[in-house]
Order: C-alpha cells, then structure tokens, then sequence
C-alpha cells in the first residue's frame, strides 16, 4: 500500500458517508478545508449534518458518482459484502489512493496518543463519558465516537461524532469487526467487556478473544478491563507490555448518574480509571460524569405525546445490551406503574441464529415486544431465520411478543394500541425501528 501525505490532498470521496464511523474522518477533512464528497444508500441525520457543513453527498451508489477529480476514496468495509462490483471498481483504480475507514482512523491517530476504547458492549457511552471528562478539565482530547455527542460534551456545530481537540490525545471507539480495530496502536486500551458478536466473521468466541489479545499486545502503556470476566482472564494469560488496571476497583466511587443501568455504572468506573491515570482529582471527575447526559441512540428520550407516552429510542442490538437497557429502564419506571413496549429490529440473519437461545430471553421486564423484520445489511437472506420464529421462542419463554412482515403493518398496529400515560415505547436495534416511531408518533427528527 502505497504511502499516503494527507496535507497533499484536496478532494477526498466517501463511499458510505452516512456511517457513524467514517463520517467522523468526513467532517475532520472538512475542517482541514478539503473538497469532500460522497455517497450512501440513503439520506439520514448523519448525512443532513454533513451536508450543513459542507460536504456534498449523493444519495444513491455507483461508480459513477465518484467525481473526476477525487484524490482518495474513502470507504465503508461493508461495501465489499452489499455492492462487491463497486468495491471492485473502487479497488482497481491506480491512480487514487484508496483506503478503508479503519485504516483512515489508523492513519489520523497515528502520532497521537491514543485512547482506544474497545469490546462487545458500552463503546460508545464509555468513549463519551472519558471524553467528557478530558474536556471538563481541560485536557482538550479530539475524540471520534460512534454516535452523535450532546452538545454539552463539547461540541459547538449541534450533534456530532467529531471533536477537535488542541492536544495530541485522541480517544477513539475501537470497532473489533473483521479486526478493524487493530489498524489503531494506542497509548491506552479500554477493553469494556468480551462476548460473541459478528459472528458472520468470526468463527467463535475464541477467534474473537484472538483479536482482543492481538489488539491488547499492539498497546503501549495501560490496558484497562474487567480482570474478572471469563474472555478477559483468557486473554490475560498472557504477557503484555502495557500495564494492566481493572476498571471494577473505581465502581465504589463512581456518584449518582444521570443515565441509568448497572452497565452505565461500569462505563463510568472505566472513565474514573482513565482520570486517575491522567492525574485528575477524583471529585472533579465524578462531577463530570455525574453531569454526562447520554449520547443519541443509546436509550435516548425522544420525547413525550400530548397523551403522555414516554418515548425512547435504543441502538441494542445484541441480548446482553437488550436486557441491559430494559433493565435499566425499570429503574427509572418500576413494573406496576409503567407499561414498557418495545418494538425491536433484529440486526443481522447471522446474529439472531447465533444468539437465537439468547434473544428468546432477554425481554424479560418488558410488558410487550414487538418485532420488525430483521435487518440483514451486508447479508443475503437465510430463510431458516426469522422475526417471527424469534416471536414464537419469546412466547415459549414465557412473554407476549408479536411479529410484523413490513413497517406499515406496525405502524397501523402500534396506533390501534392507544398507548397513554401509563406507557412507555421504545424503538430498539441498530436498523430503522425508531422510524415507526416518527411515523406513529408524529415525532420530530
């Protein structure tokens, strides 16, 4: 791979701009004064966003898009898997520089001291909470995070997944997917915790524990993790140069949050962990975080109707973010004063099959699930699979659920519900559900 000087280019395009990740490099480029351009299969907040800031985005994929004068193309690694013949084409080109988002995000952490935070859950959140410390006192860290940030972390253009920071730290969320995240060499490693997921790439959870070893002995300084989960002690067998600091030592002094969950509670004992190594007073930190509010899509409260459904909207995907964020939920509305639907869009043919056992339990305090069809992305469709398979195994566990064969269907049937004040909706997955919501509910983007 030839090599890249990044000062020299003046127009950089982006196949699958609309992604949480690569649009992260997108906006970094527009603020460095490149021409940027791009394409993704559909119009969305992210590429709105963009758009406002100058980027100039089609939407619609092809080849042909790509402008005449582009220097470097810029790529989502899903392309290869849903449009092979314009990866293919991208592939081919001599004459323009072609990369990957992760190895983009390798390349502009490259001299920084880097803060990678990794595992099957709580990525996002942690990545915030740490950057939001690091900006409160001062630290002035750029950060990428896969999911647009409150403003009140920092950011002064609305929501975004980019922060520009004057320092040369840099913490960035570590995507384990096909090993993207061993383009990263960091200074820290945040290890969240280690389960099977992406299972369309990786064999079992001993390949996927492979990638965390390799990853941990690419890391400089500090690995911090949970010593005591089973992955993460299987990885630890091993010698690493860096030293090792287990994030559930900080859990006594993490204060009252604002976001609920036991699982909040451990992305903000690692974010005290990341404080102290930086010399931060403790109670500065704590005062931080109590503060952090939350990130888009991660159980966010989207709103309230005139007839006082609580609405939120939750990117989990897999059972144990699931169970998690319903969990936490019941925290803040204990069973018998609200009614809590969800209304989930399985991610992935190959995920639900793997996990099926898993996702048959995990609505347990939910009062209903509701399930849309499952959203196979880069993947070709397996009929042995189904949302209303999973809808059965869910009534064999011993809770009401129902599945619906379009959005419309939902829709029409969510509205006959006549939910009221005792309710509570959530849209769930990493697809589209919250747009049931929009619809229903007549809610704002």
């Amino acid at each position: 791979m030839q090599n890249l000087d990044l000062q020299k280019i003046k127009h950089v395009h982006f196949v699958g701009i609309g992604g949480i990740g690569i649009s992260a490099i997108a906006r970094l480029f527009l603020s460095q004064g490149k021409d940027v351009t791009g394409q993704d299969m559909q119009e969305g907040l992210v590429v709105e966003e963009l758009n406002k800031i100058g980027a100039k985005i089609m939407v619609g994929q092809s080849f042909e898009n790509i402008p005449s004068d582009t220097e470097l193309i810029v790529y989502t690694i899903a392309v290869e898997a849903y449009d092979p013949t314009l990866f293919e084409k991208i592939k081919s080109q001599k004459k323009i520089s072609i990369r990957s988002y992760p190895q983009m995000l390798g390349l502009v952490t490259k001299d920084k001291y880097t803060i990678a935070v990794s595992g099957t859950h709580g990525k996002t959140t942690t990545t915030a909470m740490i950057a939001k410390v690091l900006i409160d006192t001062k630290k002035d860290p750029s950060v990428i995070v896969g999911s647009l940030l409150n403003p009140s972390i920092g950011s002064e253009q609305g929501k975004t997944n980019l922060i520009i920071g004057k320092s040369d730290l840099f913490v960035v969320e570590a995507c384990e997917y096909e090993r993207s995240f061993l383009n990263i060499k960091p200074k820290i490693l945040v290890i969240t915790n280690i389960e099977k997921d992406h299972l369309d790439y990786y064999k079992d959870l001993n390949d996927i524990e492979s990638a965390f070893s390799e990853m941990a002995g690419q890391t400089d300084i500090f690995i911090i993790c949970n010593k005591n989960e089973s992955s993460v002690k299987n990885i630890l067998k091993k010698k690493y140069k860096a030293k090792i600091i287990d994030y559930t030592d900080y859990l006594e002094k993490v204060p009252a949050l604002s976001v609920p969950g036991v699982h909040n509670r451990m992305n903000a004992a690692v974010a005290l962990a990341v404080a102290d190594i930086f010399k931060i007073a403790e109670h500065e930190a704590q005062k931080s975080i109590a503060q952090f509010s939350g990130t888009w899509r991660r159980l966010e409260k989207r709103g309230e109707t005139k007839e006082g459904v609580i609405i939120y909207d939750d990117y989990a995907h897999h059972p144990t973010e699931i169970k998690a964020s319903i969990e936490a939920l019941r925290e803040l509305y204990p069973a018998g004063e609200k009614k809590i639907t969800v209304l989930f869009q399985p991610h992935l043919y190959s995920r639900t099959k793997a996990l099926f056992n898993d996702f048959a339990k995990c609505f347990k305090g939910a009062d209903n699930t509701y399930l849309l069809p499952i959203f196979f992305a880069r993947e070709a469709k397996d009929e042995s699979i189904s949302s209303e398979k999973l809808a059965q195994a869910i009534c064999l566990a011993g809770d009401k659920a129902k599945a619906f064969s379009d959005f419309e269907s939902a829709e029409s049937f969510i509205k006959e519900l006549n939910l009221g004040k005792n309710d509570i909706f959530v849209t769930m997955g990493a697809g589209e559900a919250y747009k049931v919501a929009d619809k229903v509910f007549n809610l704002e983007k």
